[in-house]
């Protein structure tokens, strides 16, 4: 069908931005999120599941270093995975963009947010090596595509300084929140369990400090410009 002719002057009227516009590796974390906890509730005992594939610092020294992935996948109730897949849908997409949603950059986003989350583990595990009770939630990484994302946030091209207002702003409310969490606990987000802050803090250095050498991993023809 051709399209009819424009009165003199007339404009054609602005295209409208979709409502929901994530890119799909950020949407697949999203799902990664909450499907997992879908399949803990369903399959592996719900909460209970933690004690088998929690992260226990203790269980580092023993080999069983699986667990440094498998935490992520596991959470302590539906306000755990609902906020953690929140964090991912509002952090991801700067981030997903940065390194490329095509093939190369798709798998160096998947792979940036497991290295994140898992140096996040590491940092709480150094910190606590004693420690048996489990650590379970994707928050560290997370907190990996924040630190990330602050060196994205409203800039034109490359990355915001680490002295930046964006990145300096989004690390010291960060830093509060989580003191915040250490002193009070997180209520009904965690159902009163401890709130492991360090492995947050972590995540966010880890992902704020990564993000720079990691394009290199991404797709190359990934746009610098900000959306």
């Amino acid at each position: 069908m051709e399209r009819g002719l424009q009165p003199w002057g007339a404009e054609e009227p602005p295209a409208r931005e979709p409502m929901f516009n994530a890119p799909w590796p950020a949407t697949a974390v999203v799902l990664a999120i909450l499907g997992a906890y879908v399949v803990q509730v369903v399959w592996l005992g719900g909460e209970a599941a933690a004690a088998r594939w929690g992260l226990s610092p203790a269980d580092l020294g023993r080999g069983r270093w699986g667990e440094l992935l498998a935490m992520m996948f596991i959470h302590g109730g539906w306000p755990h995975a609902i906020m953690n897949a929140l964090g991912a849908l509002a952090f991801g997409p700067p981030v997903a963009r940065w390194l490329g949603t095509r093939g190369r950059g798709a798998l160096a986003f998947f792979a940036f947010y497991l290295v994140c989350g898992v140096l996040s583990g590491l940092a709480y595990a150094a910190l606590h090596p004693s420690q048996t009770a489990p650590v379970v939630g994707a928050s560290g990484a997370v907190s990996g595509l924040m630190g990330a994302a602050a060196r994205l946030f409203g800039r034109r091209e490359g990355l915001n300084p680490l002295n930046s207002s964006p990145v300096v702003s989004l690390a010291v409310g960060w830093v509060l929140v989580n003191a915040i969490m250490a002193v009070f606990g997180a209520g009904v987000l965690a159902d009163g369990a401890k709130i492991a802050w360090e492995a947050h803090i972590a995540g966010f250095v880890a992902g704020m400090l990564l993000v720079g050498p990691w394009r290199r991993l991404g797709d190359p023809e990934a746009p610098e410009q900000s959306a």
